[in-house]
């Protein structure tokens, strides 16, 4: 079967709330089950990015450089030249601080705005028959660069760590979603909202949880819950590793995320147009 090209943002208004942690996490374990996945990172403080390249050095034990940023490469309109392998299946577009200056490039080339939002999604739109999944890491800005993601994508994970001003950044979120449909016309859903526990069963994130289900419905938020993790947090440092039990408990509870997102995602998509792994990895 050929690749599809599913293209899904993961997006908060708030800062901090897992967005990155969870859209690499889940795409270092779809490229485990033999699915090919590319992350874009479209933060210009690149912490995807430098996820990735330290699971890349750990992995190869050896440092990688780029000839061209992404900038350059969106400025010569082929996103083909910086794609990035990082392990068997797993691809990065890296962000560079120069990244920034993206809606100034915008703002020079188009007049329209509508012009500005839609030119990502034509630069992404090549990269699909090679990729059974794209996911796109965003800002917690309302910003060009999360208006032109979103319009690029057919579906949304909003990541909701458990506090207060996460839950109101998750529902602005949503709310600007129907905004950039009315606006754009874009054609996305959001797949569901993703719970991430600042602090395992403590009383303020259990009531967050609850407020979350009747803003947003129970049924619109996963089972599944990222659980506050210590070894999550030393892959900042080390890459994603798998080097002993503590890093495979966190793979463990990730890969269980990543099934319920399949299933979330099979739900509401045509039976012949989901996806179906490249190659069925033995160890999952």
């Amino acid at each position: 079967m050929a690749n599809s090209g599913t293209v899904v943002t993961f997006g908060n208004f708030k800062g901090g709330t897992g967005k990155t942690t969870n859209s690499t996490m889940i795409a270092y374990c779809l490229a485990k089950m033999g699915y090919k996945v590319l992350l874009s990172d479209q933060d210009p403080q690149a912490n995807a990015t430098s996820l990735y390249l330290r699971t890349k050095a750990h992995l190869e034990k050896d440092i990688t450089s780029f000839e061209k940023t992404l900038m350059s490469a969106i400025r010569s309109e082929d996103l083909s030249v910086i794609v990035t392998p990082i392990k068997e299946n797993l691809y990065l577009l890296p962000s560079f601080s120069d990244f920034s200056l993206y809606p100034m490039f915008l703002e020079q080339k188009f007049p329209s705005v509508v012009d500005r939002v839609q030119f990502f999604s034509s630069l992404i739109e090549p990269l699909k028959k090679d990729f059974d999944f794209i996911f796109i890491d965003v800002p917690p800005t309302f910003s060009i660069i999360t208006d032109s993601a979103l319009y690029a994508s057919q579906h949304v994970v909003v990541v909701l760590q458990t506090q207060e001003r996460s839950l109101q950044g998750a529902e602005a979120f949503t709310n600007y979603l129907q905004t950039l449909i009315d606006n754009y016309d874009a054609d996305l859903d959001i797949l569901g909202i993703l719970p991430v526990l600042l602090k395992n069963q403590a009383a303020v994130d259990l009531q967050t949880l609850e407020g979350a289900k009747e803003i947003f419905g129970e049924h619109n938020l996963f089972q599944g819950v990222v659980k506050n993790m210590e070894r999550l947090k030393r892959f900042d440092i080390t890459g994603i590793t798998e080097d002993d039990m503590h890093d495979r408990n966190v793979i463990s509870n990730y890969m269980k995320v990543t099934n319920e997102f399949l299933e979330r995602l099979r739900a509401v998509t045509e039976p012949e147009d989901f996806p179906v792994p490249q190659v069925v990895n033995p160890d999952v």
